[in-house]
């Protein structure tokens, strides 16, 4: 492909790219805002932390078991079919735990809040994947890395923006805010029918296609997302962690805000040339680079040396989960790809949760190193997992059995 197709600038001059990736980035903003935004919001209205972690429980664990089945219809019907339905219904559901009277009324409604939520990273990635078949396929990488400088900053700006209103007093300002970028963002992608992938009406083909989500392939897929998972959570409860047993806990926040502006420089950096290695090569070398930095952490004798350590770490990610998504979109078929991008998200989340847990008792226990030691863990099992998936999607592989592209062996020529 000539120079002039790489970078940002030609896949956002793509007719209809531009509308739909900032309408999804600013409804992502609203979706890094809820789940804290309950937090502030219950918290101020009941005085009770666990009504409070409750109802953030049950949003998170609604959206992380009913997303793919949200992301199911939309993949049978349509983008422009299935998001008014899920917008009303997330609509009223904040509506009503803005209303609620009681914690458990605030819980449920917070619940169904989750289990509605537009999977708008998937939608907009599903997106980029129709646009760019063919011809552009090479540009997908780029396409994916714009997707993960865009949730990156979304969850940069979306904590600090509730956590400051909720501090000045303005908590329910802040969930109202949530909802209206949420439902303002996905509703003008709605809109935009142009650019949405078309829906799977042939019964026979969702038969066949159905299937793709149980290969090997895929399957190691979603263990990686859940690996990649395992080290997000242990970073978040790890470093705070570190900071309070070192007796300066004011260095949390500034550890975590360059590690999250050192995965965006390395995403943005790398999202803007084309690489000659096959994806699942390159996902290899990620990992092994994500691996190898992490290896220092539980060493670490201060809170500089230890962001120094975490920036290193971060600067890893944004291109494990670019690939991550390069490598699902050439593995399944495309009639289930918006599903099976939200299974990815599913198992991230709930390797989160599973790390979160485990480095809160390390840290508890043992202290904040036994606590970091949890990254190089996830750190090796990714490797272990993406030197396996290199072999399963390897030419040789594929030629004696293996899993196939989309569209057979020719499509996923570059895996």
């Amino acid at each position: 492909m000539p120079r002039a197709a790489t970078g940002y600038r030609p896949l956002l001059r793509t007719p209809g790219a531009a509308a739909f990736f900032l309408t999804a980035a600013a409804g992502r903003v609203g979706i890094a805002m809820t789940g804290l935004g309950l937090v502030w919001l219950l918290h101020a209205r009941t005085g009770s932390y666990g009504t409070a972690g409750l109802a953030t429980a049950g949003f998170a664990l609604a959206e992380a078991l009913l997303g793919p089945q949200l992301a199911r219809l939309t993949d049978r019907f349509g983008q422009p079919r299935v998001l008014p339905f899920s917008l009303l219904a997330h609509g009223a559901a904040i509506a009503g735990v803005l209303a609620a009277a009681t914690p458990a009324a605030a819980i449920t409604a917070a619940t169904c809040a989750g289990a509605a939520v537009p999977q708008l990273g998937a939608l907009s990635a599903a997106r980029w994947a129709h646009l760019l078949r063919g011809e552009r396929a090479g540009e997908l990488p780029a396409a994916f890395s714009l997707e993960s400088l865009a949730n990156a900053t979304a969850f940069l700006l979306g904590p600090v923006l509730v956590t400051s209103l909720g501090a000045a007093g303005g908590a329910t300002l802040a969930s109202t805010i949530a909802a209206a970028l949420i439902l303002g963002g996905a509703g003008a992608l709605a809109a935009q029918g142009r650019t949405a992938p078309p829906p799977n009406r042939e019964h026979t083909e969702r038969a066949r296609t159905g299937r793709t989500l149980h290969r090997s392939a895929f399957l190691l897929l979603a263990l990686l997302n859940l690996a990649i998972g395992l080290y997000f959570g242990t970073m978040g409860v790890a470093v705070s962690a570190f900071a309070i047993g070192h007796g300066t806990p004011g260095a949390a926040a500034p550890i975590i805000t360059v590690a999250a502006l050192s995965g965006l420089l390395a995403g943005w950096l790398y999202g803007l040339r084309q690489h000659p290695a096959p994806a699942r090569r390159q996902l290899v070398i990620a990992a092994a680079c994500l691996t190898g930095a992490a290896l220092p952490l539980p060493l670490a004798p201060s809170a500089v040396w230890l962001g120094a350590a975490v920036a290193a770490t971060e600067a890893a990610v944004p291109p494990t989960l670019v690939l991550l998504n390069v490598l699902t979109e050439r593995t399944v078929h495309p009639a289930v790809l918006t599903q099976a991008l939200a299974w990815n998200n599913s198992a991230s989340a709930a390797g989160s949760a599973l790390a979160a847990s485990l480095a809160g008792r390390a840290a508890d226990t043992w202290g904040a190193s036994a606590a970091l030691a949890q990254a190089p863990a996830a750190g090796l099992l990714l490797l272990a997992l993406s030197l396996v998936l290199a072999r399963v999607l390897s030419p040789a592989a594929r030629r004696s059995g293996g899993a196939p592209g989309p569209g057979g062996p020719d499509e996923s020529r570059a895996a």
